[in-house]
């Protein structure tokens, strides 16, 4: 399948109104309870910065991001996805800028005018991931940080299947088409939402690359890593919400990078 950033944004378009009505219910669980939690401790402290929330969407972690002192820019390729979080805005205003395109390229912004970029889960949805690279760090200050968070490319292939025992209990991953980098569309749902069972289903399109695929273009460009996280579910995690056993025992969801642009 061939995919662009046209379809990206025709995809996104139509997720928008029902994504961003389970987001902001909460109903993300593996956003709120593992993924986030460990990226804005990695984010750490942002008292006065200026960020770039690049793939921002309807501007849940935008939000977030601003009510921690920093002064944001959102950006992303869906209309609809910027409409709903300038809505937002002017309902709960936050001192946001919110701007519809690529963050591929990004010309109303200057060299060296951000602190910090965040991404969040928005780097594998995109067809071009090194243009992406080389335009963050363009728009980095020296020693500006980039922090973003990915679907784990190990574990989370096009092809996977949990194995389970004869208690029916997931203790096994198997997967496949690693190595295969074949654009595709996914077609799921928030399934730990408790309205899962009446929720329509969102069609995300995906562009898979290795783990080295992602890391070799950071260090190609000048980026310097600084850390990498593979967030865990706690215990009192799995026991709230136990679909989240098999990923504290088996194989991590979600990878987590900090890189820092050279001075």
């Amino acid at each position: 399948m061939n995919l662009n950033e046209q379809d990206v944004s025709r995809y996104w378009n139509e997720n928008s109104s029902i994504w961003a009505d389970q987001v902001r219910k909460g109903y993300d669980i593996y956003r709120e309870v593992l993924n986030n939690p460990s990226i804005f401790g990695l984010i750490g402290n942002i008292q006065g910065k200026k960020l770039l929330d690049a793939g921002c969407g309807e501007g849940h972690n935008t939000r977030k991001l601003a009510a921690a002192g920093a002064k944001v820019v959102g950006i992303d390729l869906s209309s609809k996805m910027i409409e709903l979080a300038q809505q937002e805005e002017s309902l709960h205003p936050l001192g946001i800028s919110y701007v519809e395109g690529s963050f591929t390229s990004m010309p109303a912004f200057a060299n060296g005018q951000f602190d910090m970029i965040v991404a969040f889960m928005s780097l594998m949805d995109g067809p071009d991931y090194e243009k992406a690279i080389h335009e963050f760090y363009r728009v980095l200050r020296p020693d500006g940080q980039l922090i973003f968070s990915i679907s784990h490319p190990c574990f989370l292939p096009e092809v996977l299947t949990w194995i389970n025992d004869e208690n029916g209990v997931p203790y096994r991953l198997a997967i496949g088409n690693y190595f295969i980098q074949k654009p595709y569309v996914d077609k799921w749902k928030f399934s730990l939402s408790p309205e899962a069972d009446k929720m329509p289903e969102f069609h995300i399109p995906y562009f898979p690359r290795t783990l080295s695929d992602f890391i070799n273009p950071l260090v190609e460009e000048g980026f310097h890593l600084k850390k990498m996280i593979e967030p865990r579910p706690t215990e009192d995690d799995c026991e709230a919400n136990p679909a989240l056993e098999k990923w504290r025992k088996h194989a991590a969801i979600f990878l987590q990078i900090k890189a820092e642009k050279a001075i």
